[in-house]
């Protein structure tokens, strides 16, 4: 088997850090294969410079044997190179098929011929089981949907190479293996598909080799089917990981936050958060699962006086704050990790101290006599980045620069260190490594033990059944069923997170 990709002695550095250094990198033709690290391991640069976004400071690419210099993403495109991004970069009141074409339109003339466009992607979309209308516009269709069109964006650019950054963060497990499906026939076609990913279990299922990065070097080189998910964690972090959770030490407390009614108005006549009840008692974890859009993020933001209710009531340690600032309710007792780590939860361009020290600088002793005193700031901020161990040159550093991993640490850190008695976390693992997944378990586990509540949601369904003890789906702004932790099996979860038990309910 020939290699389509080889990347040789890449080095790339950026002020204070290396993030590339000597990577050797290569992938056959026809292969599925993982690209795995910590936060900070240099795995994104790594594929950034393939896709044109960055160019090395040493090091030579090859594809299919032929050495090439890709100095921008149209380059990457050409040779064709084609980049799937976590975030989708879609145009939402657009058809699919508008989207797909984009800049290369069929035209018939000096107009662009829309039939011809709708039959190319109809043509790709039936090729490789993809499953999409090309005349539907994008704001109306399902995530799921949304990943596979941005896979025709790349195939109908003539991508040989498919680089997936984190794809499956926002699929059910049901839309998770017809991902799965579809990479297996692109790969049996003759595509080569590399994929970022913190997931184990994905990559066990679906990849044939797998290369491991840390602190910018490679640390192995392994073939899927001959090692375990414990040998590649091992690779990762030099260290042996363990991601079961001990349950709950001591009886559930007194009900610490109570949700009645709570109605959130969506564009047009649907609510996106509809007649939601809900009860957090001192001591326990709730998990809320869904697919994202259904709710859960509007929930979150409406419990935090960051989005207007049409109805209902929050009620926070026996008081109302309904009506309440976002400030009384951190006051009361209310902990935030949102889900937009860079738009809500920090400011990129401040330091790792003013970062850190958000929510706190109301208090001592980082407020002293009315001041903020800055060398408290940075020692707090020193105590916080070595606990979480946030890859950050020093409490000085600008956030924006961080990878996105290491951010999610910071406002994890921040959150966590504000010990209040409620904590709303929205996928506070999303974009980390297994062994940051590893602490920010420990810690939420620790803070429950400590007679911390937390309102959990997230996409992932290992981490709700790792941590809940109940467990709410929510589907279309409604919580559709509760189950027990101990019942909840991914199965069922994927089944409810897909409006199954509305359709059982209907038929």
């Amino acid at each position: 088997m020939t290699l389509e990709v080889d990347m040789r002695g890449i080095t790339k550095r950026f002020p204070g850090v290396v993030a590339d250094d000597n990577v050797d990198f290569s992938v056959k033709t026809g292969e599925i294969h993982a690209l795995m690290g910590e936060n900070g391991a240099g795995k994104s640069i790594l594929m950034s410079i393939l896709a044109g976004l960055y160019q090395p400071d040493e090091g030579q690419i090859f594809l299919r044997g032929e050495e090439v210099k890709i100095n921008s993403p149209l380059d990457a495109i050409e040779a064709g190179i084609g980049m799937v991004f976590q975030a989708f970069k879609l145009f939402p009141s657009l058809t699919i098929s508008e989207n797909v074409v984009f800049r290369e339109e069929p035209t018939n003339g000096p107009l662009i011929d829309r039939a011809a466009a709708n039959r190319a992607v109809a043509e790709i979309s039936e090729r490789y089981s993809l499953a999409v209308d090309p005349r539907a516009r994008v704001d109306s269709v399902p995530v799921g949907v949304l990943q596979r069109v941005e896979i025709i964006k790349a195939l109908y650019r003539n991508a040989r190479v498919l680089i997936l950054d984190e794809p499956t963060a926002v699929l059910t497990p049901q839309e998770t293996e017809r991902l799965f499906e579809i990479l297996r026939a692109l790969r049996d076609d003759g595509r080569t598909i590399i994929f970022i990913t913190h997931k184990m279990k994905e990559v066990m299922a679906v990849s044939d080799r797998v290369t491991v990065l840390r602190d910018g070097k490679v640390t192995a080189r392994l073939v899927t089917a001959e090692t375990t998910p414990e040998e590649i964690t091992h690779h990762m972090t030099g260290r042996d990981v363990d991601l079961t959770m001990d349950p709950p030490k001591n009886e559930l407390g007194e009900t610490v936050l109570k949700v009645e009614n709570l109605t959130v108005a969506g564009e047009g006549a649907r609510a996106v958060v509809n007649d939601v009840d809900l009860e957090l008692r001192s001591g326990e974890i709730v998990g809320i699962a869904g697919v994202a859009g259904n709710g859960q993020v509007e929930l979150a933001e409406a419990i935090m006086g960051l989005r207007d209710l049409t109805n209902g009531s929050v009620v926070v340690q026996n008081q109302d704050l309904t009506r309440a600032s976002v400030h009384a309710r951190r006051t009361a007792g209310l902990s935030y990790i949102p889900e937009d780590r860079h738009g809500v939860g920090t400011a990129p361009l401040a330091d790792g101290a003013a970062n850190l020290a958000m929510g706190h600088h109301h208090r001592e002793p980082i407020l002293h006599r009315r001041l903020l005193k800055r060398s408290r700031m940075v020692e707090h901020a020193r105590r916080l980045i070595e606990r979480f161990g946030i890859k950050i040159s020093s409490p000085s550093t600008m956030v924006g620069t961080l990878s996105g991993g290491n951010l999610q640490k910071i406002v994890v850190a921040r959150e966590l260190d504000y010990d209040s008695p409620i904590l709303i976390a929205e996928q506070p693992t999303r974009g980390v490594d297994v062994g940051a997944i590893e602490a920010i378990h420990r810690e939420l586990t620790s803070y429950r033990d400590r007679g911390g509540a937390v309102l959990l949601i997230s996409a992932e369904l290992s981490e709700i059944q790792s941590l809940a003890s109940r467990i709410l789906v929510m589907f279309e702004g409604r919580i559709v069923a509760e189950l027990d932790g101990a019942d909840a099996t991914e199965t069922k979860l994927g089944f409810l997170m897909a409006g199954g038990q509305q359709a059982v309910e209907t038929s």
